[in-house]
């Protein structure tokens, strides 16, 4: 046998050998078990009509990098003063900042043809739509840098009494959010319908505990949880909440209602992609206390969104570096030349070409696991990247031409369900002033959690279009009975790394800090994973301290 077809047999066992784990442990075709039983509701003859595929980032990029591929040499090279790696919004917030203050020598690379990472949307005949992220809330006044972005996009389109004022149309439309509880669509996601009245004793207690800490502040004057994290309080008294879990948070303060405890895990899975246990009591109270946005025309916190969700803030973020950004561009290696500058091999994934970008300085705003990659022979001190953990994620866009009838509360622009596996779906079409009553494009998130993140990834890359179906439709079947029929298309969308989980002692126990320091005021870095909260205020605010220490370098 010779060497080749060693390795090719080697390859086969080993996928062998993948798949038949996972259909031992029941990841690959199950479907998801509702009220104690498996619901099959429909043959697989039913969903015949359904039109979709599986999409997702790069995947040939990604294994590209991930195996170290051979590539040619560079045919070609081009000196700019500073790079830019990854076009998500860390990376689209570092170039506006260095744009808007008179930096013009730098150019930003995106794997991928269009730039915005998980804040990425698409567009059907029905509408448009988020592929990840979908919404922000208003700005913590003290957020000078994110009220001007807001106010510079007319977001904000004036202050009175020093607020600002949001504009109505990008502030989310009634009604806002329901629950599927007992049996009826309530109002509101905090679980209230047919919720016996000492759990919802503890429900107002937790609540009333986390409008305290909104307020609480640390000896330093600093709040307590703010956004950005970085301006948090470093009294040990709330830094040391970050060395337990939100679960053994909990526990020890008595919260025991599977009601409040399903409502934060909710919280924390539509955040963070992960459960309570695996969530530092940090985190998990920051989702609720670190955000303060006051407005003169909207209520404290209110939600902001469009119908293709954050892809709106990555075209505005986009629109005034346009000509900085080359697409489908794979930023492969990075090497210091003999006179201290640096060399990046640079290929496009979808010719082969090679090509060498010569730089004084680059920004990088890549994950971590692929800054890795790309810092082979590069050091960074006390920085340890094994101990980032990032949620796998599913998203689905379905395109529906009717709903079917419910009890309660009608459609919503946040639609979840009590007690399924995913955090529900949002309807697009929320924000449209004109709307078809029937034609609806939906967006489905469902955080991977149940299982340790690389089972969970391997698994969702195992699965094909039709065990997706089989997973995801028994759920909406639930919530709507019939859908299934008025379903015309289904997009799966695979995020493996979709966003930073922010797991025990992470924020605060110093490998994000070592992480976050520059190498030889050279290379910089900028990622949510670098904050451990993986939300567009985060990703902005990394961006704008990378430019910043760029420019003071």
């Amino acid at each position: 046998m010779s060497g080749a077809q060693y390795s090719k047999k080697q390859d086969l066992l080993k996928n062998i050998n993948r798949r038949g784990f996972l259909l031992r442990a029941s990841l690959l075709s199950s479907g998801i078990f509702l009220q104690g039983c498996l619901r099959k509701l429909h043959p697989k003859s039913a969903y015949k009509d359904i039109k979709g595929e599986i999409k997702g980032p790069n995947a040939k990029a990604g294994h590209l990098l991930r195996d170290k591929s051979p590539i040619a040499p560079p045919s070609h090279s081009h000196s700019v003063e500073t790079l830019i790696i990854g076009g998500g919004i860390a990376g689209l917030s570092a170039a506006r900042w260095l744009k808007k203050n008179g930096y013009k020598q730098f150019e930003l690379l995106e794997v991928e043809q269009e730039v915005g990472g998980n804040s990425r949307s698409g567009k059907n005949a029905t509408s448009s739509f988020p592929l990840g992220a979908h919404y922000i809330t208003t700005a913590n006044l003290h957020d000078k840098e994110l009220i001007e972005f807001l106010h510079e996009h007319k977001v904000i389109s004036h202050f009175e009494n020093n607020l600002p004022f949001y504009n109505p149309y990008f502030l989310v439309f009634d009604p806002e959010e329901r629950l599927l509880i007992n049996g009826q669509w309530q109002e509101g996601l905090v679980p209230d319908f047919g919720v016996p009245e000492n759990d919802k004793k503890q429900i107002r207690s937790f609540l009333a505990l986390v409008e305290e800490l909104k307020k609480a502040k640390g000896t330093d004057g600093k709040y307590a949880f703010d956004v950005p994290l970085d301006n948090s309080s470093a009294d040990s008294e709330f830094r040391q909440l970050d060395k337990i879990s939100f679960q053994s948070y909990l526990k020890d303060k008595g919260y025991t209602s599977p009601y409040l405890l399903w409502y934060l895990e909710y919280c924390c899975k539509d955040d963070f992609g992960q459960k309570l246990q695996a969530v530092s009591a940090w985190a998990g109270l920051h989702y609720f206390a670190g955000r303060k946005g006051i407005a003169a025309n909207a209520e404290e916190n209110s939600v902001l969104t469009w119908p293709e969700g954050n892809g709106w803030l990555v075209e505005r973020l986009a629109s005034s570096v346009k000509e900085h950004i080359r697409g489908s561009s794979l930023a492969y290696e990075i090497s210091e030349t003999a006179n201290g500058k640096m060399q990046v091999l640079v290929l496009d994934p979808e010719t082969d070409k090679v090509s060498a970008v010569i730089a004084d300085k680059v920004i990088l705003t890549t994950p971590q696991y692929v800054t890795k990659r790309l810092l082979r022979q590069f050091e960074r001190p006390n920085f340890h990247y094994d101990s980032l953990s990032y949620a796998p994620w599913v998203t689905a866009t379905i395109t529906v031409n009717g709903m079917g009838s419910t009890k309660g509360a009608g459609l919503s622009w946040d639609n979840v369900a009590y007690n399924t596996p995913s955090v529900g779906y949002v309807n697009a079409n929320q924000q449209h002033l004109q709307t078809n009553e029937n034609k609806k494009v939906l967006t489905y998130y469902l955080p991977l959690c149940d299982y340790q993140p690389q089972v969970s990834r391997l698994a969702a890359y195992s699965r094909s279009y039709e065990q997706w179906l089989d997973m995801i439709i028994p759920e909406l079947e639930y919530m709507h009975p019939n859908i299934t029929e008025m379903i015309e298309q289904m997009e799966v969308w695979l995020w493996g790394h979709g966003m930073i989980s922010p797991t025990v002692d992470y924020i605060w126990g110093g490998n994000r800090e070592a992480g976050s320091a520059p190498i030889g005021n050279k290379i910089f870095f900028a990622h949510s994973d670098l904050s451990g909260i993986s939300i567009f205020e985060e990703a902005f605010h990394q961006g704008i301290k990378a430019a910043k220490q760029l420019l003071e370098s």
